[in-house]
């Protein structure tokens, strides 16, 4: 039997056998954490892209992703049942006056389409428009709280939260194409509804639709919103508007 204050000569000089022992075996253990770690990845790796493909377990995000094309870039259907493709581009966007941001692409109408408003005395601004999804998850996380405070259970908080707010991943907000256009301040409700009045009537002609039209919840997933305005292209908006349909009806 080694004596443990026997010496070995281990080529770094020489050290005991307990040493040379204790460092042996932090030496295995390390390599056993290491490749228990690159195994785990590799699995959570294959799980995330199968669940992502088959769309099940924990790992997927359980709504189809939208069909998407560069070419028609501009009539994406993203809504509760159709998520935002995993391989959308970031948009490049444009910085608005008051800080709200949007599509670049989109800018140029919006502009002409607000000048116009304020020469017929309105005085419209863009209240919401691009969103990170993180953003839209806070704005998620922040109505549930609101009902749960209200003594919801969580459970019933996220459903009536999720009837009111985008589930996020799904916001047509987070590919910067929507606008929410109200008057300045958004306070005043007269003034809020001659901008609504204006819209309805005007912003086909400038490329933006009504995007979720009164008794349309069934076909677009939500309810009327006066506000929220969706670019399509002047073309598109003009066939939506003269035969009355949503944009989930014109893409089918």
């Amino acid at each position: 039997m080694r004596d443990r204050n026997s010496r070995l000569d281990t080529g770094r000089g020489t050290v005991s056998f307990a040493q040379y022992r204790y460092e042996r075996a932090a030496k295995a253990v390390a390599k056993l954490i290491i490749a228990t770690v690159a195994a785990a990845a590799i699995i959570t790796g294959a799980l995330f892209g199968l669940g992502r493909i088959a769309h099940w377990g924990p790992f997927a995000p359980g709504i189809p992703e939208a069909r998407y094309s560069a070419q028609s870039w501009n009539t994406i259907v993203v809504n509760r049942w159709h998520r935002i493709p995993d391989d959308y581009p970031a948009p490049e966007l444009t910085q608005l006056a008051n800080g709200q941001q949007v599509d670049s692409r989109i800018y140029p109408e919006l502009q002409r389409m607000f000048d116009t408003m304020r020469a017929d005395g309105l005085d419209p601004e863009v209240t919401a428009g691009y969103r990170t999804q993180d953003e839209q998850r806070q704005i998620m996380s922040d109505r549930i709280f609101l009902y749960e405070n209200q003594g919801m259970s969580a459970k019933d908080a996220e459903r009536e939260a999720g009837r009111l707010v985008a589930i996020p991943g799904t916001s047509e907000h987070e590919i910067g194409l929507a606008v929410d256009l109200n008057a300045v301040g958004a306070a005043d409700a007269e003034a809020n509804q001659q901008v609504y009045d204006w819209l309805a009537a005007n912003a086909w002609q400038y490329g933006f639709i009504l995007r979720y039209p009164d008794g349309k919840t069934d076909v677009t997933g939500n309810q009327y919103e006066p506000w929220h305005y969706r670019y399509v292209g002047a073309d598109v908006a003009k066939d939506i508007h003269d035969h009355g349909i949503t944009l989930e009806e014109y893409a089918r």
